[in-house]
C-alpha cells in the first residue's frame, strides 16, 4: 500500500495544541461563533444547533466544517436534534457547494479524537471536502505545498451570495 503524507497539517495541529494548552482551554470554534464577526471568521451560516465555517487549512477549495454549538468531543454526546440539524446542514452545504463551485464529488466525515486525525479534538466537527477529478497531485508530498485554487475570502463571498 502506498502512503501519502500531508506534512503541512502537523504544523497546524501542533500550533493548536499549544494555543489550547493554557488554563482557560479556549476553543477556536466557540470563540468564532460567540464573536459574531462572521465574515472575519469565515462563518458561512448558522442553523438551530450548528454553524458552518470555512476550514482555514483546507484540503481543497470549499472545504467546510459543520460544527455543533455545544462544545463536546464525542459523537455519541450529540442529541438527536443536533444529529438531525447537522445532517440537514451538511445536505444544504453540499447543494450550496454544487451551485457555487461545481465539484465532481465530496468527502464527508469527522475525525473523532486526536489519534483519528482530529486537529481540534475537543469540539466535534464534520468536514465537507469538495473533490474534482484529478484534484490530487505531487506538490504536497514533494514540495510541502498544498494548492488551493481559489482565494478564501472570494469564495466566502460567493457562498454567502448563493445562500440567499
Amino acid at each position: 500500500m502506498e502512503r501519502l503524507y500531508s506534512p503541512w497539517r502537523s504544523h497546524y495541529i501542533a500550533s493548536f495544541s499549544k494555543k489550547n494548552s493554557h488554563k482557560n482551554d479556549a476553543c477556536v470554534f466557540c470563540d468564532a461563533v460567540e464573536d459574531h464577526r462572521d465574515a472575519h471568521h469565515l462563518l458561512v451560516t448558522r442553523s438551530t444547533h450548528c454553524f458552518v465555517m470555512m476550514n482555514l487549512y483546507p484540503y481543497n477549495s470549499g472545504h467546510l466544517l459543520v460544527i455543533p454549538y455545544r462544545h463536546l468531543a464525542e459523537f455519541g454526546d450529540l442529541s438527536s436534534k443536533e444529529h438531525a440539524d447537522i445532517m440537514k446542514t451538511i445536505s444544504g452545504m453540499i447543494s450550496l457547494l454544487k451551485k457555487t463551485i461545481e465539484p465532481h464529488g465530496f468527502n464527508i466525515g469527522a475525525n473523532v479524537g486526536r489519534v483519528a486525525g482530529a486537529g481540534i479534538d475537543r469540539h466535534i466537527h464534520f468536514h465537507i471536502v469538495p473533490r474534482w477529478s484529478g484534484d490530487t497531485n505531487f506538490m504536497p508530498v514533494l514540495a510541502d505545498v498544498k494548492l488551493v485554487s481559489e482565494e478564501m475570502s472570494s469564495l466566502f463571498r460567493k457562498l454567502k451570495k448563493n445562500l440567499k
